[in-house]
């Protein structure tokens, strides 16, 4: 099987010993994105719909390295610091995904790399 490592300026470097996405054969794996600006690495979190888009704007970039879009997502993993910011979250999310979103779990989690409220992880199709 082809195993293909994907990076991309346009994305926050990796910030530990891991790549941003993997293709591995029609499959592509990316690693959770935080809500950091790719710019300058600080989180843009002033709000849990600022770090959504933050998080989904990093995704997209990873995905167009691949000559992917958000429609090619087939699985997100969503982890939370506060489940009670599911609401909002789903709130912004929706707006990415307004037909036919992809499978999704979302789990609350003690914390995250930098204090950041909310990680985002996908899988792709090619």
């Amino acid at each position: 099987m082809n195993r293909k490592v994907i990076q991309t300026l346009t994305a926050p470097a990796a910030i530990g010993p891991y790549s941003q996405a993997i293709q591995a054969g029609n499959l592509l794996f990316l690693s959770g994105q935080l809500p950091m600006d790719p710019a300058t690495g600080d989180l843009n979190v002033k709000s849990i719909g600022d770090a959504v888009d933050q998080c989904l704007r990093n995704i997209q970039a990873i995905l167009k390295q691949s000559g992917c879009t958000l429609a090619n997502i087939v699985k997100t993993t969503v982890f939370l610091t506060d489940m009670a910011d599911f609401n909002a979250f789903n709130e912004q999310y929706s707006r990415y995904f307004p037909d036919s979103a992809p499978a999704r779990s979302c789990i609350q989690v003690a914390a995250l790399p930098r204090e950041s409220p909310l990680e985002i992880e996908v899988i792709a199709m090619i």
